[in-house]
């Protein structure tokens, strides 16, 4: 049940759990907005702002209606660690502005006060609280002393090549970069500034995304509720390739899993979590923009532990949760 107090404005790094997440007034989230640019090119304003403008091929109908794919989890999950919308700290990178609108699926309602998390790798493919994993888990150092010999026994390890197994791993250090936790407006807006993901083995460029409904918004925080959706977000080859050719991307020598090879996004776009971007093709990295609409079943409970990976041609299972 929701309380009708007005919740007091955080400062946007302060640290909290899943079931303390202090909010901002509506009135805050509504001055940070999301701007007319994002408004025009993802709702039609003709409608009353209730459907999104169709990629080519699509009916608006079908924009308006589709739930966003679902995915696991993966390995390197904190649990809402930092309200905040700029998660950027200290990593070099792109410029990335996320733009993002959370919609009942059903009435193509905009959700508000939904509490949205994002995590990503930063250019060089490691993710924070997880270095020592090294490029998405794929990296770390080598193994030292003698080979084990005889029979192995016990459970199978579940890190490898980035991350695999898909099963929460525990941080490792107190680092938070490129993470972050804020709640959409009464527009079901929410917008994040962070830089443009790099790679690592066994998996494209992607962002992680959970959405958060149902608790109820206090002074103290953000109590109840549950997860109603767990996803990905995931960039066109255009953009990647153009993204490699800059530092410190141009760094990053891992062997890149292309769109197509993946085996989490189930190439369906739009709906499968890909993002509309914008940019100059001659120089990206004076920074991209991305925006995309998430369809979401706020009565439905999916924490990423029931979306099994989508089947691929070429990219390693171990590879495939993180």
């Amino acid at each position: 049940m929701t309380d009708n107090k007005k919740p007091q404005a955080p400062q946007e790094s302060r640290e909290l759990t899943r079931r303390n997440v202090v909010v901002a007034g509506t009135g805050a989230v509504a001055a940070v907005g999301l701007g007319g640019a994002f408004a025009a090119n993802a709702f039609a304003g003709e409608n009353g702002g209730r459907r999104e403008t169709p990629a080519a091929g699509e009916s608006s109908g079908e924009s308006c209606y589709r739930l966003t794919s679902e995915a696991v989890e993966g390995p390197y999950y904190i649990d809402a660690d930092k309200i905040r919308r700029d998660i950027t700290e200290d990593r070099e990178g792109i410029p990335l502005t996320l733009a993002l609108k959370v919609i009942d699926s059903e009435t193509c309602r905009p959700i508000r006060n939904a509490a949205v998390d994002i995590w990503h790798c930063d250019a060089s493919g490691v993710y924070s609280g997880y270095e020592n994993q090294g490029s998405g888990g794929g990296g770390g150092p080598a193994p030292t002393g003698e080979p084990p010999t005889g029979t192995p026994t016990g459970a199978p390890p579940s890190g490898g090549p980035g991350g695999g197994g898909g099963g929460h791993q525990e941080p490792t250090d107190d680092t938070r970069y490129l993470r972050g936790t804020w709640h959409t407006d009464r527009h079901g807006h929410v917008t994040f500034k962070t830089v443009f993901p790099g790679w690592y083995q066994g998996r494209c460029v992607h962002i992680h995304v959970k959405v958060h409904v149902d608790g109820e918004w206090t002074d103290a925080g953000y109590e109840g509720g549950h997860t109603c959706h767990t996803g990905q977000f995931f960039f066109d080859e255009e953009s990647v390739l153009a993204s490699a050719e800059v530092a410190p991307y141009s760094a990053n020598t891992t062997t890149r899993t292309t769109l197509t090879e993946d085996t989490i996004y189930d190439q369906s776009g739009t709906q499968g979590g890909l993002l509309r971007l914008k940019y100059d093709k001659r120089h990206i990295a004076r920074g991209v923009r991305g925006s995309i609409t998430v369809g979401v079943d706020p009565d439905e409970t999916h924490d990423g532990q029931d979306a099994p990976p989508q089947p691929s041609a070429s990219a390693s299972p171990s590879a495939s949760a993180s």
